[in-house]
């Protein structure tokens, strides 16, 4: 019965393709004159504090009906998000000014946390028909735009702080007629089909901007307080005099109000969030593409000369010879076909190199098709917490390749199945350990503060049995399939006794970190976009960059890797395995430095402790899952390049 309803609704939208389009992540909506809009709240936040609390934790006016949480998705709990319904209600096309509450007088803790709430710099952020409240200041000449409204404001030169109670709405509005919406599945994470059907029935409104304008005003409270909740009071002007504005003090009562005005909008619905996601600095993405060709056609030149002259070169001459001559070629040979006997010598900690390969396959695998997706417009900005959400279903479902790959490679490192079990559970556990630590020391942090950026204990309990139960057992499963697939057969046997590796002038290890700086240079300038979405509260939308700057990402680090490890490898250094790893996988010690720099120079606004240590420990997170990653591309390259080579090396 399911597969034939599937089918059906496969053929509903494809008889609709010509004249409809979908969005995903949402559904439109549309409203008829006098209907009733309810704005809701998220969490206050603050580029300060990167702590965000709940809008109810500060005196604001509640609903009549009481405080009702909305239903979040996982992504959304992660980032701290807390929907609440408000008091703000509006009605279609009706422009009007109202009464919303006069609070009790304010007692030593309320003002208090009004000030901090104040001096932090802290936003309201109000969503209206999944839109959230944009704010336009003027900052040297410049519009600059904004998500939400702060919770106050504190004149320059001057110990008072004033509480932001009035505010000013226009909603944007586009007039929809001639087709309606069938809309497939529930809730705002359904899909959207817009058919031909009677016009009349479809004649309405579309929401399709959200603005705001935050004023301070002072009200005469015992003459307010004779209002009802709704009551018409008159449109006012935000006073630009302080005396008129509505000061933060103890036994003060404060009265909120609010007006809006609707205004007719030539925007479509399907166009609604371009003005959420204007992308700035288009030039400097193009720039950062452009300089990451110009390093990619350098090292791409390094390895056509490596394989095409010496390599080849080198193996032709070789294969020319017969076996007498080779023999006493053997002898005179110096550099990478010295080490024949011992390039493939199983490597130190050889199981900790699996489990950390089985991991980069499955955090490669995550990011590329999570990008890939975002790209195609699949992770909508309207589906609050979806690219999280995604980002850890991929995660949990990739475990069957991270386990095949860790398995495999423990085949071919030990030549036996042995063990596959052991290594498995390590995969399954290894990168996920290390995020359990961090993320469990930081929430601490984030408890002590009562910020809603806590992960709440059965929010603990979901993602532990989300990882148990499809994690564990699909990389289980996939470490079994590895056993069973052929093992990788090395070219050339090795000697029992190692070769003595000849002594250098200069470590090898600071070439092996040397190397970092190329893949870095690709990275560098997406990662200032990346961390301004992250810690300035900025949209970040520019995928189809991020997925370009992703792909030349691989291709640098597969050929840095491969690159290295030939010198390495011409030095008669055998010991090739953990260098191939870290010559591209360090590229996130200089992420993690330049997160380091960016929160010194960039995020200077930044206070207390507890901040910077959660923005410390995201970055170190963050920087750990791009060196797994970016290690494990750099060494299975490296690790097919040597096979390859010494392939072509006739041995008797």
């Amino acid at each position: 019965m399911f597969g034939v309803y599937r089918v059906f609704v496969l053929l509903v939208f494809v008889s609709q393709l010509c004249n409809g389009f979908y969005l995903p992540g949402s559904y439109m909506h549309t409203y008829s004159n006098g209907d009733p809009i309810l704005a809701k709240v998220n969490s206050l936040t603050s580029i300060e504090t990167e702590l965000p609390f709940s809008f109810y934790s500060l005196p604001y006016c509640k609903p009549i009906e009481g405080i009702k949480k909305s239903a979040e998705n996982l992504g959304e709990l992660l980032m701290g998000d807390q929907i609440d319904n408000s008091a703000y209600r509006f009605r279609m096309n009706k422009n009007e000014s109202l009464y919303l509450c006069t609070t009790s007088p304010l007692n030593e803790h309320e003002v208090k946390l009004l000030k901090q709430r104040t001096r932090e710099l802290y936003q309201v952020n109000m969503i209206l028909d999944n839109l959230p409240a944009l704010r336009f200041a003027k900052q040297n000449g410049v519009t600059i735009q904004w998500t939400g409204y702060p919770v106050g404001y504190s004149p320059p030169n001057s110990n008072d702080d004033y509480i932001i109670n009035h505010l000013k709405f226009k909603v944007l509005v586009h007039e929809y007629e001639g087709n309606v919406m069938e809309v497939i599945g529930t809730g705002e994470e359904g899909m959207g089909v817009i058919s031909e059907a009677d016009k009349k029935k479809a004649l309405g409104y579309e929401i399709v901007g959200f603005e705001v304008v935050p004023c301070s005003v002072k009200y005469d409270a015992e003459k307010m307080t004779k209002l009802h909740m709704y009551d018409p009071v008159p449109s006012v002007n935000c006073p630009l005099e302080l005396d008129k504005a509505q000061i933060i003090k103890e036994h003060e009562r404060i009265t909120f109000t609010y007006e809006v005005e609707f205004v007719r909008s030539e925007t479509r619905w399907p166009s609604r969030w371009d003005a959420y996601l204007k992308m700035e600095g288009a030039r400097v993405h193009w720039f950062s593409i452009l300089n990451s060709l110009m390093v990619i056609f350098f090292l791409a030149g390094i390895v056509f000369v490596i394989f095409l002259r010496t390599v080849r070169r080198d193996l032709t001459k070789y294969e020319e010879l017969d076996k007498e001559a080779q023999a006493q070629m053997n002898e005179e040979l110096s550099g990478w076909k010295l080490v024949v006997g011992d390039v493939f010598r199983e490597p130190e900690l050889s199981k900790l190199l699996c489990i950390m390969v089985g991991d980069g396959v499955r955090i490669t695998g995550m990011a590329v098709v999570t990008i890939v997706f975002a790209a195609l417009g699949f992770m909508s900005p309207a589906s609050r917490g979806m690219l999280l959400t995604g980002m850890i279903i991929l995660y949990l479902f990739l475990g069957i390749a991270a386990g095949y790959a860790g398995v495999r490679l423990w085949r071919t490192v030990k030549g036996t199945s042995e063990g596959w079990r052991s290594l498995s559970w390590s995969i399954a556990c290894f990168f996920p350990g290390i995020a359990f630590v961090i993320l469990t020391v930081l929430n601490f942090l984030l408890w002590h503060s009562n910020s809603t950026g806590a992960i709440p204990i059965s929010l603990y309990f979901e993602l532990i049995a989300l990882w148990f139960c499809i994690s564990v057992p699909l990389t289980l499963f996939g470490g079994f399939l590895g056993t069973k697939a052929e093992a990788i057969q090395f070219p050339v046997r090795t000697n029992q006794i190692p070769r003595e590796i000849p002594e250098r002038k200069y470590p090898s290890w600071l070439l092996v970190l040397g190397a970092g700086t190329l893949p870095f240079g690709t990275l560098f300038i997406e990662l200032f976009f990346i961390f301004s979405s992250i810690w300035l509260g900025r949209f970040y939308y520019v995928f189809g960059f991020l997925l370009i700057v992703l792909l030349l990402l691989v291709v640098v680090c597969a050929e840095v890797s491969v690159v290295l490890t030939y010198m390495h490898l011409c030095v008669e250094d055998w010991r090739w395995w953990w260098k191939a790893f870290y010559a591209s996988g360090s590229v996130a010690l200089y992420v993690f430095a330049y997160s380091i720099n960016y929160l010194v120079f960039d995020l200077q606004s930044l206070s207390g402790p507890v901040s910077a240590m959660l923005y410390i420990g995201y970055s170190l997170l963050m920087a750990i899952a791009i060196m797994l990653a970016t290690g494990t591309i750099g060494f299975l390259t490296s690790f097919y390049f040597v096979h390859y080579l010494f392939s072509s090396v006739k041995i008797d």
